[in-house]
């Protein structure tokens, strides 16, 4: 498996590595038993599975893993379990959002105890913060570590949008070097990268083969929990300039656009379900996805080859 990412030593006061964060990661699922129980077991053989199919890192606990439906010890188990079974063979990076900055920060230092690479965060939910409060919420996350800050951009479920020119700002603190742009606005990856000056790297949330024409250096994929291969394929072949990245990506498009949208964590399981790799049902108030939408599901799956 072909690593996208690259060591360096980040100075002798710190014993540790930093990495370079490139590629498809995918945003992972939480599986559940029958019971609704986190499914441990199941974890480690998800997270078996998707570095056997070369995706390039891993991202837990994200809205995709219902990190808010999970209990404070829930989610450092699923933290450590993905953690240890990955055993740096690829990079992970831990959702540590919180609506409480100090909550925030201890989730994050958490996250670099258990040996995480970096942490992913999304503004605070439900506040709908001032660009002046967030950038103390991110600063003191970034100050309280010493591993990567990777923002997330999600206005649709933040209720904020954060902006070029705000992102421009946070990129001056140290470790926060990383941004998931969820904003649908492919544009609005040039204007990061101008923004920040080469000090902020861009992962996609949507739109992935555009993005990376654009400057994005990853995709934070939630395709990908179905589909590893074809995620990280499409990275590949379109930043090695053989021109087959577009056909991987209109190949992906009825997928990615299937899982889009509200019920994005009920499709996405339902869909794990249906090429045999089941991680249980969302738990509430999400629902099971509803029959209609199963049906054309189902039917891009077999489209593209996933479901006999």
């Amino acid at each position: 498996m072909q690593q996208i990412y690259e060591q360096a030593q980040t100075g002798p006061q710190k014993e540790k590595t930093t990495m370079t964060f490139k590629g498809s990661y995918t945003v992972c699922v939480t599986p559940f038993t029958a019971e609704g129980a986190v499914d441990l077991q199941a974890l480690k053989s998800y997270v078996d599975w998707q570095i056997e199919e070369g995706v390039h890192g891993l991202i837990p606990l994200g809205s995709t893993g219902e990190f808010l439906s999970l209990t404070r010890d829930e989610r450092t188990a699923v933290a450590e379990t993905v953690i240890r079974q990955a055993d740096g063979r690829v990079p992970v990076l831990i959702g540590t959002a919180a609506e409480w900055t100090d909550e925030a920060v201890d989730l994050s230092k958490e996250a670099e105890t258990l040996g995480a690479d970096g942490v992913m965060l999304v503004p605070p939910y439900y506040s709908s913060p001032t660009d002046a409060e967030l950038v103390v919420h991110f600063t003191r996350v970034a100050e309280a570590i010493s591993i990567p800050v990777m923002l997330y951009n999600n206005p649709f479920t933040a209720n904020v949008d954060l902006s070029a020119d705000l992102v421009g700002r946070l990129s001056e603190v140290d470790n926060i070097s990383y941004i998931k742009d969820t904003s649908k606005n492919v544009h609005r990856v040039t204007e990061l990268l101008e923004a920040c000056q080469g000090r902020m790297t861009v992962f996609a949330g949507y739109y992935p083969w555009e993005s990376y024409l654009a400057g994005a250096e990853g995709y934070s994929s939630v395709m990908s929990n179905i589909a590893p291969k074809l995620s990280a394929e499409m990275f590949d072949k379109t930043v090695d300039g053989s021109g087959q990245g577009r056909d991987l990506y209109v190949k992906s498009l009825p997928l990615i656009n299937a899982l889009a949208g509200d019920l994005y964590v009920s499709a996405t399981k339902a869909a794990m379900k249906m090429i045999g790799r089941s991680m249980g049902d969302p738990r509430p108030p999400r629902l099971p996805l509803p029959e209609a939408k199963r049906a054309e599901l189902e039917g891009t799956l077999r489209t593209l080859g996933f479901i006999a």
